[in-house]
């Protein structure tokens, strides 16, 4: 068992897709760098922090990105938007079976602010025509700084989400919460806090992500291969669906914020029965337990 969430970007492209198969376009000896970090004097990667190209994954054609958490905590510009644009851009004109995002960052990076908000919303209108196109897009989240800000609502167009159980995807970062409301309405360091409001768990019960795994980069792979027939066209029908489940969890709670653990309450209204055992419990006790 090899965890997802201490490998590096390239270290789980290197074990989630068949042996030797990826191709990497742009890699780091393009030294493809951000303009705006040079200038502000803030170390550069070479690669701009996410790694892009092709690959086979069980002998299907895919393209794949890989962010790379430990560089700006995976944080996108320009540069590194751009790179997604154009893999993207480019399946639309290959068709591979699946576009998978393997995707670890906490949003934009502030060093770069409107380029990387403008690169994010070019991101995601990619995605979609992509998706459009009938090709799937995959995302896999397990890295240690989550999937926040822009990325959290890019990984939620995708057609399918896998998250393991120490994977957070959101659209605020506890940190971001806390700053703006207070430490009373968030507090970021409470990790079990984060775990319940963010982590795979939460998001495997709530709906938001399709596949529920172990922290591992087999069972990553398993899941991913899995996926690659599971297109989710974008209709009308499913945009609705979409609305009614959000609408279902935005009535479940009490409106009385001090009434006890959201999370739980959630849960509860979900209907999990023994919802304060859910932190506690193993991925192969939850999976059951979803009923959205």
């Amino acid at each position: 068992m090899i965890s997802f969430a201490e490998c590096s970007a390239r270290e789980r492209l290197a074990l989630l897709l068949d042996a030797g198969s990826f191709h990497e376009w742009l890699p780091p000896s393009e030294r493809v760098t951000s303009p705006h970090l040079a200038q502000l004097g803030v170390p550069s990667a070479f690669d701009d922090g996410v790694a892009i190209g092709r690959a086979t994954l069980a002998g299907h054609s895919v393209f794949v990105a890989a962010q790379e958490g430990a560089f700006m905590g995976g944080g996108v510009g320009e540069v590194h938007g751009a790179k997604l644009v154009g893999l993207l851009r480019r399946a639309l004109r290959e068709r591979p079976t699946a576009v998978l995002l393997l995707a670890e960052s906490g949003g934009v990076r502030l060093h770069e602010a409107n380029a990387g908000l403008i690169a994010v919303s070019e991101v995601m209108r990619a995605l979609l025509d992509v998706r459009a196109a009938g090709i799937p897009v995959i995302v896999l989240i397990g890295g240690a700084n989550g999937c926040f800000g822009g990325m959290g609502i890019v990984a939620r167009c995708a057609d399918h989400i896998v998250m393991s159980d120490v994977g957070r995807l959101a659209m605020s970062g506890p940190e971001v919460i806390e700053a703006s409301h207070g430490v009373e309405e968030f507090d970021a360091r409470d990790r079990a806090l984060v775990w319940r409001t963010t982590g795979g768990k939460h998001r495997w019960l709530t709906g938001d992500c399709d596949a529920l795994v172990e922290d591992d980069v087999a069972a990553f792979r398993a899941a991913a291969i899995a996926a690659l027939g599971k297109s989710a066209p974008l209709t009308l029908a499913a945009l609705e669906a979409e609305h009614a489940l959000l609408s279902r969890r935005l009535h479940a709670l009490p409106e009385d914020d001090s009434a006890g653990d959201q999370s739980e309450l959630l849960w509860r209204a979900l209907g999990v029965i023994d919802a304060a055992q859910i932190p506690e419990l193993s991925v192969a006790a939850v999976r059951p337990l979803r009923a959205v």
